[in-house]
């Protein structure tokens, strides 16, 4: 899909990588731009800057969700491309609390089903495209991180899902899947952490490749093109895998219990 004179919607959208998929939309000649963010005010300057219009949502919220699509719906008209972007992360292992489990839960798996239930239809309908910002922790692991490690594996298989469902009824479908990207996820480790080893890649980078996928149909978005080769030595030999993320773990001593 050619994302000039459509009617694109970001969500978390304020900052990193949100932020720069909203400019993108604009550099390329999107008719209009709605952007959701927890932090309304970092919502609005996005905006200001996009020439588009901003809302304060919740988005792991179904009911927040489902306003904001209506909302932006009555602003610019049936939304085009909607890139289901905002994510969170929470460090810890086993004993990472039930409200942390839930609030990356909602974030990073339920807002995808919030926002698709009410426009996969309709999307479908028109040659819409749908964008969910994943990670490639969906694919890997996130060492340190097991809600995120979880989480995201579930929001690729969604993806995934939406696509197979879909897809051959006029949706489009694309799960973007960066490493290390400069944004605050990774603000307070150094190089990136173990994410950054290949790499930290600025949000305008992987902004380009994930309206490069969308151009092209492609279903899974890699701005660092290592993580291919990841997945493929995973599938072969999980077990050696599982020995090579333990050493990095050790490594990088990012593993929580």
């Amino acid at each position: 899909m050619d994302v000039k004179d459509k009617v694109v919607a970001v969500t978390g959208g304020g900052n990193g990588i949100g932020r720069a998929l909203a400019m993108e939309a604009h550099r390329r000649g999107a008719r209009a731009i709605a952007v959701a963010d927890l932090d309304g005010a970092a919502a609005e300057a996005c905006a200001v800057a996009c020439g588009g219009r901003a809302w304060a949502t919740d988005v792991g919220d179904d009911a927040a969700m489902g306003q904001f699509i209506e909302a932006a719906e009555a602003f610019a008209g049936p939304i085009d491309v909607f890139c289901s972007n905002a994510g969170i992360h929470r460090p810890g292992g086993v004993d990472t609390s039930a409200a942390d489990w839930q609030a990356c839960w909602d974030v990073n798996v339920m807002s995808h089903a919030f926002a698709s239930r009410r426009l996969a239809a309709p999307m479908a309908g028109r040659g819409g495209y749908f964008l969910i910002t994943v990670s490639a922790a969906g694919l890997l692991s996130q060492i340190g991180s097991a809600t995120y490690a979880v989480t995201k594996h579930a929001a690729l298989a969604y993806a995934e899902w939406l696509s197979i469902t879909w897809g051959d009824r006029g949706l489009g479908v694309s799960a973007l899947c960066p490493q290390a990207v400069r944004t605050d996820m990774i603000a307070n480790l150094e190089d990136g952490g173990v994410a950054g080893l290949d790499g930290v890649l600025e949000p305008d980078d992987v902004a380009r490749s994930a309206f490069d996928g969308i151009e092209a149909g492609t279903f899974l978005i890699l701005p660092h093109p290592n993580v291919a080769e990841y997945v493929r030595r995973k599938a072969i030999d999980h077990d050696r895998w599982i020995r090579g993320m333990r050493r990095l773990q050790e490594r990088f001593g990012e593993g929580a219990g």
